[in-house]
């Protein structure tokens, strides 16, 4: 049983607060009796290099004026620039802006990309937003980050409540204030402006990948797996209909309002995805409906937390019914119901794995921006696959090597990593 240090259950306090920093804190002190590195790398690791905090008027439709909290952790940047997604959302923190950038150092370097983790947001409910004022938040937000951020120092990516048209807006201001066009800025853009052909596909693609090595590692036939995939969005439609065409069969997807369920399996490339129409699932026909939490307590062989963070606490670890669970968001289980579902053997690919396919096609559109020479969406595909299949190959032998879980794999892969470049470096006096 997990306890504080106090000694206090832990499964009592988790449930009053845990923030996404405190689930990667922990996480990085669990690996590190797992691997050789000074005391000192790992203490550094804890803390973020730099957090900004920014205030970002914006001028409403209305006339009025708001004045709304944006944030930029920037973690690590031992291997490269800081990389990471920017969100819109009323729920972002500072301390979840942290947390989320150490897990992209970690996702970085288990991908062995030349980048260090960030993560940035602005505390605002995006569907309060009309169009034109996300434009304008977004343009005051690049301007308020400009001496922060850039091709080679820090750069942003789509996140919860952006998208493509986000970061060309946020990259336009930018180069505006540059006096050059850089497209370099951020990731995630229109491929029309220097942006990759599958980039937004990309993170469910690499779900689906390694969730076929999983089923493929554990022996089981893709033609007899069923799957549950909470969250159709961009990461979770794109994982399950590529499942579906490898042969799985995807019995339940779900949006915010809820889920549908087909026991004989759905046709995902039927059910609209958020992109197509917002929260439009429950309107799809279908056999059941069911909330979200009861889809992630289904009998399932594979279940793919899709949506948001925190969604398998302890509160639910021992009704997860799966035998095998592919974090699809970034952070959906907490430690301490990760500690429960290993007890119980309930295997548990983690995100700075599965989902990183983002930040790989990020990296290839920010090479692409560089040399100014567009990929096909073939070569992307293929070189994601390659990429994927050989980070699967690296933790998949450290978990034997170390008999250790699929977590504590993937963090020693990347944690060795990321010391090896410490020590290279050394300490600036």
């Amino acid at each position: 049983m997990a306890t504080t240090t106090d000694g206090q259950d832990d499964s009592d306090t988790e449930a009053e607060h845990v923030t996404a920093l405190d689930n990667a804190r922990r996480q990085l002190e669990r690996a590190e009796s797992l691997v050789d590195v000074d005391d000192g790398i790992i203490e550094r690791l804890k803390h973020p290099t730099k957090v900004q905090r920014v205030a970002v008027p914006l001028k409403r439709d209305d006339g009025t004026v708001e004045v709304y909290t944006g944030y930029r952790s920037q973690h690590d940047d031992v291997r490269g620039p800081y990389k990471g997604g920017l969100r819109y959302h009323p729920d972002v923190t500072e301390d979840e802006c942290v947390g989320l950038s150490m897990w992209m150092t970690w996702k970085c370097a288990v991908m062995d990309l030349p980048f260090g983790g960030g993560k940035g947001g602005i505390v605002v409910d995006p569907k309060d937003l009309s169009t034109g004022e996300k434009e304008r938040l977004t343009r005051r937000f690049a301007e308020e980050l400009r001496d922060f951020v850039g091709p080679k120092k820090d750069i942003p990516a789509p996140d919860m409540g952006t998208d493509a048209q986000t970061m060309a807006w946020f990259m336009d201001a930018y180069s505006m204030q540059e006096g050059e066009t850089t497209p370099g800025v951020v990731t995630g853009k229109p491929p029309v402006i220097g942006g990759s052909y599958g980039r937004e596909e990309s993170p469910g693609r690499s779900v689906a990948i390694i969730a076929r090595e999983a089923i493929d590692h554990y022996d089981m036939d893709i033609e007899d797996t069923t799957v549950a995939v909470q969250g159709f969005g961009s990461v979770g439609a794109n994982a399950a209909r590529l499942l579906d065409d490898y042969g799985a069969t995807v019995v339940a997807v779900s949006d915010v309002n809820g889920a549908i369920y087909d026991a004989d399996g759905l046709d995902t490339h039927d059910v609209p995805t958020h992109e197509e129409e917002p929260e439009a699932v429950l309107k799809y026909d279908a056999p059941e409906t069911l909330s979200n939490e009861e889809l992630l307590e289904l009998d399932v062989d594979v279940l793919i937390p899709a949506a948001i963070g925190d969604v398998i606490t302890a509160d639910n670890a021992a009704d997860i019914r799966a035998d095998l669970v592919v974090e699809g968001a970034n952070g959906p289980t907490t430690f301490a119901a990760d500690e429960m579902l290993e007890e119980r053997g309930v295997e548990v690919i983690p995100d700075i794995l599965a989902n990183a396919g983002g930040v790989t096609v990020s990296y290839f559109e920010w090479l692409q921006d560089i040399n100014r020479r567009a990929w096909s969406l073939e070569r992307v595909y293929d070189e994601l696959e390659t990429a994927m299949l050989e980070a699967w190959d690296n933790v998949s032998e450290t978990k034997a090597d170390l008999d250790v879980t699929w977590r504590d794999a993937a963090y020693v892969v990347g944690i060795t990593r990321i010391a090896e470049a410490k020590e290279s470096r050394g300490l600036w006096p």
